[in-house]
Parts: C-alpha cells; structure tokens; sequence
C-alpha cells in the first residue's frame, strides 16, 4: 500500500522544468528551426529564452513573431553584438528560472526526444550534469558522425569525473542538460566576449567543480556542418593563425582551471587531448596554408608546448600527437610537414625514412634526431604502419576493374617480427558510413631484396613507377603479387628514402649491420594486389569512397590502417572506363588532406555531367 501511494504521488507530481538557451546572430534561416526544435520537445521544456545578438538580418523579428503564439518562448535582444559565444549564453542563462538549462546554437536543432532523455537521467541518478550523443551532420550531404561516441555508448553514471579522465575529451556544452542551481552555486559561465572556443572553458569549469553525471547513449544533439556557408561558424573558420591562437589559449586556461581546483589528472587529461586531437587536426591542414601562416602557427604551437613539463611527455610517449608534439619543439623553423601529416592522420601513417642514431636508437631524421624509442614497445595494433596504396583503373573487354597495389614497410623491425599475413581492402562511402565494399582478404608477400632502389634521405615526393598488368591476372578478383618477384615495370621509385631495416632483419628489433652506425637504413617490405570491384562502387550513383585495410599477423593480431596516397606520372588521374550497365563511369583516385587514399567515383551521362557542373563553378569562382 505504502509503495501504491509513493507510486501515486510520483505520478502527481509536475515534471521537473527545463530551460533551452538559444543563441544566435544574423542567422534568419535557421534561428526558428532551433527554436521550433526546442518547444518541439514538449512539456519538459517549459520555457525556451532566445538572445539575438543584436542581428541586422531580421532574426529578431522572427522570433517576436514566434513568441507571440508561443508563450514559453522569450526573446531578448542584446544592444551590441558580442563578438562570441559566450556572452548571449550567459545573458540567456541570467534570465533562466527552470531547475535545469541547455544551450543550443541557432544553426542546429535537438532531436525528438532529447530533453526527456537527459532530464530521466538526471533525476534517475540525483546528477548535476546530464550528457549524451551528439551527432555532426554534413550538410548538404546528411552523412552524419557521432561525436565521442564512445562516452556515450551505454548508460552510465560518474560519480566524480576523476573517474573518467575521457570526458575531457567531449568540449561540447550543447549536448549536456546541466542543473541550473549547480552552475549558479559554483559561478559557472563562459567566458565573455568574442573567445572562440568558450566551451573549452566552461567544460573545464563545469567538471572542475566535481559535479555527479549521467551520460546516455541517446541522440540529443545534431550539430550542422555547413562548410559551404557564407559565413563559417568561429569553431570552422581556421583559415587565419588567430584561431588556433585562441584554441591553444582555450586549453591552456582549461588546464589552469582544473589544476587551480586540485584536479590534476584532469588537468593532464586537457594536455594529452590537445596533442592527439587539437594538434594533429591542425597539422594535417598545415600544407595547405601559406608560409606566414607555417611560420607563426609553428612559434604559437612551440610556445604551447614549451608549458608542458616531463610527465607530460612521458604519459604514452609513442602516441602520434606527442611524437608530432617532441619534432615541433626539437626544430625552430616548420619542416617535414607532409611526414607530419602522415602521422597526424587517423589512424596514424610513419612514412619512411627510418633513421638511426650512431648508438642504433630509431630517430625522426638524421637531420633532426628526436627519439622514437617508445616504438619499440608499442603493440603492433597500434603502430603507425606505413603502406603505400596505388590505384590504376583498367578494364578487360566488358568487365570494371581497379587494380589496387600496396606497399606495407618495414618499421625498425617491429613488421617483421609480428609477421604480416594478409591484407584486406574496404571501402566506406563518404556520405553513408554505413554502406561498405568489401573485398577479399590477401596474402602479403615479402618483396624481394634489393627490389627498392635508395632514395634520397628526407624527401617527401614519392613516385610509383608505371607497369603492366601481371601475366595471367586479368580475371583475378584479389591477387598478391607473386613471392620474390615484382612485376616488371613496377618497382617503386622515387626519393622517399624507405628508410627501413634491411633483408635479414625478420623476427628482429636490433637490426645487423646497423647498430653504432649513423644514418638511414633500407630494407624489408611487404606488397600485395587487389583487384576492386567498381561494379559495386558505382552502383550506388555518384560519391566518394574512403580506403581502409586491416592487415592480419601471424598471432592473429590485426591492425586497421589506411594507405599513403602514392603521386607521381599517371597517378591521381581521373579516367574513363567503359561500362556495360552505365555506359562510362568517372574514377579519380585522390589523396585526402591527411594524405589517404581515396576514390571518386561517377557512373553514367549524369555523373559525367555532375563533374563537368562541379568544375566549372570552381572555374567561376
């Protein structure tokens, strides 16, 4: 009877009260979506608190009209634009008087059923804080990707976030319901003005204040990526060295802010983030940029670093983001950057040379001899493997076929000794993650010694010598080339220094010959073919496609990794290749800002002219 009445009251009593901050600037043609997502949420929303940031475009007007027939909204219309974020947030949560808030961006929206879920797990776990999945969705593409889909893969409550260093990783304050009295309570708001990153620096200040909080594997978020829109969001316009600037100044407060609060692991966890996320995002785009721009990004990011102290550097010391981090701070002027961004790529590419010291240690470069030591001892499945990946469109009378060659190296010893087996390609389509081709796993076979002619230390050009198709291989789905001998005509050349161990080094981490002597060394590598199926490419239309493959050891262990997009004569070339169900299909093969592997492909009379309409507007603007 007593759990009867409990039951009773329970059910009689009002749902607790959520407040949405919407904030927005000069954005009529999205603000009333945002909002209209917002009080779509239902009678857990009880009121909904618009600040335009003193707009010219007519947004406010808008939301008058909105507000009008709908009393839970209110607008208020701040009399100078703010320059940022973080003020019409804080003007927002001011005027707040619901027990919980979130705050959502006039350009995205929250899906059905977000509010409800968070605010469940809040109350269901007595939590200040409530999180769950956020999703970026390309526009106009639709292809959506979840943002730290990890934390957010089951229901879970943190009882301190010491507990869960990862969460600092999650910067985002759009996709968390917060209790309104707890952010009050410990004077939590975002910095004022225009400060690009302020939600770097309220995440800080939230879990600096030890707050309890449930995460929840629900959509509650859909953050829209709009990269062709006039005006970039702040967080997307890294065209100018100023904003990463302001990025580096964003951690580095959020570091001080944690550590000022005694949570040191924290504070840590905001270093080691900035090194495998902020720098490696940054340095892949560094050779798109102009040499003033290298140059001050280059003192900004030394500077940065300069901060940290050793156990900085000695947590997972052979982690991509501090190996870039350890060459930064080693040379004062910008250098090796395509090297760089091989290895900022996700997942990570070491791309030769392979260098020693005089007393046999592994070094980035004869030139720059920072340690790569901590190599060694990393496991197989998370080395930066290195594979060269050469795509080559032919076509045997009426059949489609790509022929895809890979070159995996040698890494001081470590390939050798795990004993690569086979390699498996699959394509992702770039819209729709969802759909993969896949081809047959094959075997890799040790390219003969000698087969690979020393480059020329240092260079980063590679070139892959043009050869006919193997004898015999032309109906053949996946092949390896044939133990101990390359197809004519098909030997890699070019300076890319492969630096690596030489013949004999198998099943070994020293390497004979070699130790105590300074320099790059050649040896050891591993190639195989595979012949794509571009029927199954095309078939879905006009799109691109994204190379990965898992390489298999001998102990079963496997590795993901993507290929180094070779260049050179006939290479990245767009072709026309003869199909019987389309006519002619369009394959270009390309190489991604971090230097992947990737395809394009356009099948038929409205793929050819989707390319020629796409290259002339680049021709016109």
């Amino acid at each position: 009877m007593n759990a009867e009445s409990e039951t009773d009251r329970d059910a009689r009593k009002p749902p607790a009260g959520v407040a949405v901050v919407v904030i927005g600037y000069d954005d009529a043609a999205h603000v009333t979506d945002a909002v209209r997502s917002a009080l779509a949420q239902g009678p857990a929303v009880r009121e909904v608190v618009a600040v335009d940031d003193c707009s010219t475009d007519g947004s406010a007007g808008l939301l008058d009209r909105l507000a009008a027939s709908e009393p839970r909204l209110r607008v208020i219309r701040r009399r100078a634009n703010s320059g940022g974020c973080g003020t019409p947030r804080n003007t927002g949560l001011d005027a707040v008087t619901s027990p919980y808030v979130m705050f959502l961006d006039s350009d995205d929206i929250l899906p059905p059923g977000a509010v409800d879920a968070l605010l469940e797990a809040a109350e269901g776990a007595h939590a200040e804080v409530a999180g769950g999945l956020c999703v970026r969705r390309e526009l106009p593409s639709g292809r959506e990707v979840p943002w730290q889909a990890h934390l957010y893969a089951l229901h879970s409550v943190v009882p301190h976030p010491a507990r869960r260093p990862r969460l600092v990783h999650d910067t985002l304050c759009v996709n968390k319901l917060y209790r309104t009295g707890f952010l009050r309570a410990h004077g939590i708001r975002f910095p004022e003005g225009r400060f690009p990153y302020e939600d770097v620096v309220f995440t800080a200040r939230v879990l600096a204040a030890a707050p309890r909080i449930a995460l929840v594997p629900d959509r509650v978020y859909v953050w829209h990526v709009r990269r062709s829109a006039g005006r970039l969001s702040i967080s997307l316009d890294r065209s100018g060295v100023e904003n990463w600037r302001a990025r580096t100044e964003a951690c580095r407060q959020a570091y001080e802010v944690l550590l000022g609060a005694g949570q040191k692991e924290l504070a840590r966890a905001v270093r080691a983030k900035f090194l495998d996320h902020d720098l490696r995002m940054y340095v892949r785009e560094l050779g798109l940029r102009d040499a003033a721009y290298r140059r001050a990004w280059w003192e900004l990011t030394r500077a940065h670093l300069a901060e940290y102290d050793a156990d900085d550097w000695a947590r997972n010391p052979a982690a991509p983001g501090r190996l870039i981090g350890r060459v930064v701070l080693a040379s004062p002027e910008p250098c090796d950057l395509p090297r760089l961004r091989e290895l900022a790529a996700r997942p990570a590419r070491l791309c030769p040379p392979y260098a020693r010291a005089a007393d046999g240690t592994p070094v980035w470069s004869d030139a720059l001899p920072v340690s790569l030591e901590p190599l060694r001892a990393r496991p197989v499945r998370a080395l930066p493997l290195a594979v060269d990946g050469e795509l080559r469109p032919c076509a045997r009378g009426t059949r489609l076929r790509l022929r895809l060659r890979l070159r995996l190296h040698e890494l001081y010893g470590r390939v050798a000794q795990a004993g690569p087996e086979s390699v498996e390609a699959e394509w992702l389509h770039r819209d729709d993650g969802g759909v993969v081709v896949r081809d047959t796993a094959v075997p890799l076979a040790p390219c003969p010694s000698g087969s690979e002619p020393a480059g020329t230390a240092g260079s980063e050009a590679v070139a892959l010598a043009q050869g006919p198709e193997p004898a015999g291989r032309a109906g053949s789905r996946a092949v390896a080339l044939a133990r101990g001998a390359e197809p004519a005509g098909a030997v890699a050349v070019g300076p890319y220094a492969r630096g690596v161990e030489p013949a004999g080094a198998a099943g070994t981490t020293g390497t004979a010959g070699t130790a105590g002597t300074a320099g790059t060394v050649r040896g050891g590598a591993w190639s195989a073919e595979v012949a794509v199926d571009l029927a199954a490419l095309s078939a879905l239309g006009a799109g691109t496609w994204d190379l990965r493959l898992r390489i298999r050891f001998r102990d079963g262990v496997s590795r993901d990794v993507s290929a180094h997009a070779l260049r050179g004569a006939g290479l990245l070339r767009r072709s026309a290749v003869p199909s019987v169900r389309h006519g002619v299909v369009l394959v270009q093969p390309y190489a991604t800002h971090s230097g992947a592997l990737a395809l394009r492909v356009a099948p038929g009379v409205r793929g050819v002219l989707s390319v020629a309409r796409a290259r002339l507007r680049r021709l016109l603007h």
